[in-house]
């Protein structure tokens, strides 16, 4: 009985132990060292190269850069327009009548 309650306490001790070990706030792999703080010399010399580069970033972006391919499209005629319209009835009505069972069966040209 008492060997049987010494092991109990001895897992119960190794448990909490390696518990509180994880559970432990040091530097490692979840969390950096900490750094000394920045000087004021340091933190304005930061600002100042920050400052210059998005000057510098800002004269030569031009609008659009972002997104490429962004050009002016050919501009369609109402004619155009029609005569496509009138194209895709008449495949459609062709294509009706070729399949009256109702499958669907793609068209090729």
């Amino acid at each position: 009985m008492i060997k049987t309650l010494l092991a109990a306490i001895a897992a119960a001790v190794a448990l909490m132990a390696s518990s509180a070990y994880a559970q432990a706030d040091k530097a490692g792999e979840a969390r950096a060292q900490p750094s000394a703080p920045a000087t004021k010399e340091e933190k304005k010399a930061a600002k100042e190269h920050r400052k210059t580069t998005g000057k510098k970033v800002a004269k030569e972006a031009k609008a659009g850069d972002d997104q490429p391919g962004t050009t002016a499209s050919k501009k369609t005629s109402k004619e155009e327009k029609a005569a496509a319209k009138a194209h895709r009835k008449a495949e459609g009505k062709k294509a009706v009548k070729e399949n009256k069972t109702g499958d669907a069966q793609p068209t090729t040209k």
